[in-house]
């Protein structure tokens, strides 16, 4: 209201209208223009620091990231800066503390080029959070029980429809490795939400197909070796092959028919 005021008071003369008009009236634009909205839908477990970037869409999944950064200031500057073409909808800082910056009816741009179970926009199709991490560090306690309670009250925002949760690099295999294989999936799958399996694994069928059982589980399997990695970095953070062993598809079993997707055809 005072950047108003003073805009008001400049365009009627209350200011001189000589060389720093112009820049003062600049900065009052830009400080109006920086006055934090509320949002309109979000969880209230985050504060509200809008972005610029952000277009209308639907959101089936939550997609987990980490910024590759040291410090969440850094990491906010560049997700609202309007020519950084990069936004998320939720940011978490190392002690928990959680910034909405995209509401989340609105299309933020942080999944880029990807694919899960055949859909290719998934930036229309999820709400991104950013994780305050380097990736090759563990992910603090904090910042898991904020993400936990974020995902919990989902439902009730997005007319009870349960979490989808991936990560980037489920969705961007060859381009993406976040979260780290230091994220705790198991942690998050034991909250509710997401997919795991505990060996002993159920024996799939002899003639079960690894790489359809990854497609039908949803990852891209257009580069198997891409595929295989994500899924091991998701599911086998351990085991740092590039192929599926006897355990690992034991594994895939399992977790198809945790999921409840149908088995892809056997030929």
């Amino acid at each position: 209201m005072q950047a108003l005021s003073f805009i008001r008071s400049a365009a009627s003369g209350g200011v001189r209208r000589g060389f720093w008009y112009p820049l003062l009236l600049l900065g009052c634009l830009l400080q109006a223009a920086c006055v934090p909205l509320q949002p309109r839908l979000g969880s209230a477990a985050a504060l509200w620091r809008p972005s610029p970037n952000f277009e209308p869409r639907r959101a089936n999944y939550v997609i987990l990231h980490h910024t590759s950064n040291d410090t969440l200031a850094y990491a906010l500057a560049v997700l609202t800066h309007p020519l950084s073409g990069v936004s998320s909808h939720y940011l978490i800082g190392r002690d928990g503390q959680a910034l909405q910056l995209v509401d989340e009816s609105q299309r933020a741009w942080h999944a880029g080029a990807s694919m899960w179970s055949g859909q290719t926009d998934m930036n229309s199709a999820s709400i991104g959070i950013e994780l305050d991490n380097t990736g090759s560090e563990p992910v603090p306690p904090a910042q898991i029980e904020t993400r936990i309670a974020m995902v919990s009250d989902h439902p009730r925002r997005q007319a009870n429809t349960p979490p989808n949760v991936r990560g980037h690099a489920d969705i961007a295999p060859e381009r993406k490795s976040d979260p780290s294989a230091l994220f705790p999936w198991r942690q998050l799958a034991e909250a509710g939400f997401g997919l795991w399996c505990d060996p002993p694994y159920p024996p799939p069928p002899e003639n079960f197909d690894a790489l359809l059982g990854l497609k039908a589980l949803g990852y891209d399997t257009r580069n198997p070796t891409a595929a295989i990695t994500a899924f091991k970095r998701h599911f086998a953070p351990n085991d740092a092959d590039a192929e599926l062993n006897t355990e690992n598809r034991a594994l895939l079993y399992c977790l198809l028919q945790s999921s409840e997707k149908p088995l892809p055809e056997l030929p």
